[in-house]
């Protein structure tokens, strides 16, 4: 069974986003989420048309917005013939069907929104075995909206139980399937961790950060390999990793799936075992992308996230990647307001964070016009070699 979300032979499906201001979310806060989800649709190929936001103090329990929006989401939805409407927040079962009758159109949530773009991007037997274990997980607790079409069934011999019935044939089915890829992920992980295994002693470096900071694009030029990179969300799912040399030290790097905001629970799960590179690493190289208006709070997320798989404190180099892309506006000098982010320049903000780590060691670089490269290239010998130093002190390779 399949989760059927965005159509790809469909361009552009037309779209609608729906956020809301809530206790634990203020409008600047639901803005931006609204931005990242249109750039997370256009992902998975659709277009946005609107976007609509509610100002609510605890979601609608039956259909999420309040009746006075939804109708108004659905006048928009009827009027300029939208395919799809997209919550940024996750909707229970009975909160998508209700919503879905209501304006008679497909219903995403970022989960489902997420899921979708995972899966079109799973190339590997690991990651397709990945993706479908959350698919399962997700879709598991909303099998009911899936058999609305018996509840119309009243009265007489046999017409009482089909639709219970089906339901708890198919929860059976997905709970064997849910299993079945368990163990086949438990093999493919035993089989991971022997290639790990494999590969000898080399210092091992982990890049991790946001999705679509660069991180692809710095692994290419330090191995001088192809790993694929592009201008979306989580081009890359499957952990790549390459010998990479500097000077004469050869070290290994990874290069791991980005992270964001609000990244489902099922899909958090189930690619554990993909970030047993980052367990397993000696040094993380953290890549933000300085030219992102809300970067501060990307570092946040991951370094959150970051703490929940690994507790091991490890040496972290911080990369700010894409300065070539950064742009500010200089504040007038009879504007005595206190300077916002928008109005620091690159150097204001070099300093602000080079004085901010401390002992962690900061770099600015542009992956993209190779600006500032060997300085990053100089960082990260200095750090594997301590590491080298220390585990093999009377190892004559680098003297």
């Amino acid at each position: 069974m399949e989760i059927g979300l965005i159509n790809k032979e469909v361009e552009g499906e037309k779209a609608v986003l729906v956020g809301v201001i809530s206790q634990d979310q203020t409008e600047q806060e639901a803005n931006e989420y609204l931005d990242e989800l249109e750039f997370l649709a256009e992902t998975a190929g659709a277009v946005t048309h609107q976007k609509f936001l509610q100002k609510l103090t605890v979601p609608n329990p039956k259909t999420f917005l309040g009746s006075g929006k939804i109708e108004e989401v659905k006048e928009y939805v009827n009027a300029h013939d939208i395919d799809m409407v997209i919550f940024d927040d996750d909707l229970s079962p009975s909160q998508l069907r209700n919503v879905e009758r209501i304006l008679e159109v497909k219903i995403l949530d970022r989960s489902n929104l997420i899921l979708d773009i995972f899966a079109s991007r799973a190339r590997t037997s690991h990651a397709k075995t990945q993706v479908e274990l959350a698919q399962y997980q997700y879709l598991l607790p909303r099998l009911t909206r899936m058999w609305t079409h018996l509840e119309r069934q009243k009265g007489g011999i046999g017409m009482r139980g089909p639709g219970e019935t089906q339901i708890e044939t198919d929860r059976r089915i997905i709970n064997t399937k849910i299993a079945l890829l368990k163990k086949k992920l438990e093999a493919i992980d035993k089989q991971k961790a022997v290639q790990r295994g494999n590969r000898g002693q080399l210092v091992r470096v982990a890049l991790v950060g946001y999705t679509n900071v660069g991180k692809s694009t710095i692994m290419n030029m330090l191995s001088k390999s192809d790993v694929f990179a592009e201008n979306k969300l989580f081009a890359t799912l499957d952990t790549t990793v390459r010998k990479v040399v500097i000077e004469n030290l050869p070290f290994l790097m990874s290069d791991t799936v980005g992270f964001i905001r609000k990244l489902p629970h099922q899909l958090v799960e189930s690619f554990k075992s993909t970030l047993d590179e980052v367990r397993e690493s000696d040094v993380l190289v953290h890549v933000l992308d300085i030219s992102h208006p809300n970067f501060e709070d990307h570092f946040r997320v991951v370094n959150e996230t970051l703490a929940e798989i690994d507790k091991e404190d490890k040496p972290v180099i911080l990369v700010f990647n894409k300065i070539d892309a950064y742009t500010y506006t200089p504040q007038d000098e009879d504007d005595l307001s206190e300077k916002t982010r928008e109005n620091y320049s690159l150097e204001e903000l070099k300093k602000q964070w080079m004085a901010k780590m401390n002992d962690t060691k900061c770099v600015f670089i542009s992956a993209q016009d190779k600006e500032n490269v060997q300085e990053l290239k100089d960082v990260l010998y200095e750090e594997v070699r301590s590491i080298f130093e220390k585990r093999y002190p009377y190892h004559n390779f680098l003297y």
